[in-house]
């Protein structure tokens, strides 16, 4: 009997070890923190999705992620790192939304044979949506990315544990730029047609504790696709 209440002891010390949150973002001196010195997996295959045409748009886009082979001997099972086991598609497409688990993309003129990636920076991409209701408004075509783009725990690799940013680029991925600020969390992102702009929120780790709790700062932004230059304006609602 005590060994075994012993045994029982010893698991629920492991499981809650193992059950320990990492904290979201842990600070260097230098407050520098990349994505260079990550290794890729070696199990991870690169593969391409069938691409995608958003309508009215005179591009093709092509999703790239990463394809891992499973198993031992002699045995093998393939997954994408999004969609899992037995399948070979690493992307979804609805309503003018690509989402996945996604290093890059690559846009391909429809006349031309050639294609261009996004980036050659090492990063995850979760979310791709094609502004619409911009278009509709002045016929500008921008694209409005969910990303991962560093080791903000510090634990060796890019996942939903680390901070997650928000990106734009035009429809051929060109001028593609980092809206919310360093360190600041994604809250949430939406189009208001009527006054054309992309309003987004954003959480400050303000006392630098690693976690984004109550007693940290919300920043509001937007920006006007009136201008022509893309610009992050804060506002204050509160």
């Amino acid at each position: 009997m005590k060994k075994t209440l012993q045994i029982l002891i010893s698991i629920a010390l492991l499981t809650s070890c193992g059950n320990i949150e990492k904290p979201k973002v842990i600070y260097e001196e230098n407050q520098n923190v990349g994505t260079a010195e990550l290794k890729r997996d070696s199990t991870l295959i690169e593969i391409a999705d069938i691409p995608i045409h958003i309508d009215s748009t005179t591009y093709l886009i092509h999703p790239i992620g990463e394809y891992k082979i499973y198993g031992s001997r002699g045995k093998s099972y393939f997954g994408s790192s999004s969609s899992g086991f037995g399948t070979f598609a690493i992307s979804n497409y609805n309503r003018y939304e690509i989402t996945g688990d996604l290093y890059n993309l690559k846009f391909q003129e429809l006349n031309s044979e050639n294609l261009s990636s996004l980036t050659s920076k090492n990063i995850r991409i979760k979310s791709v949506s094609f502004l619409r209701d911009v278009f509709d408004n002045n016929k500008k075509q921008f694209l409005v990315y969910r990303i991962l783009d560093s080791d903000t725990n510090k634990d060796n690799e890019l996942d939903d544990t680390d901070i997650k940013s928000l990106y734009i680029s035009n429809i051929d991925g060109t001028n593609f730029q980092k809206l919310t600020a360093e360190f600041q969390e994604l809250i949430d992102w939406k189009v208001i047609p009527i006054k054309n702009r992309l309003y987004f929120r954003s959480i400050e780790d303000s006392n630098k504790n690693g976690e984004f709790d109550k007693e940290d700062k919300i920043h509001y932004q937007y920006v006007d696709f009136n201008k022509n230059e893309i610009k992050v304006t804060e506002y204050k609602p509160l």
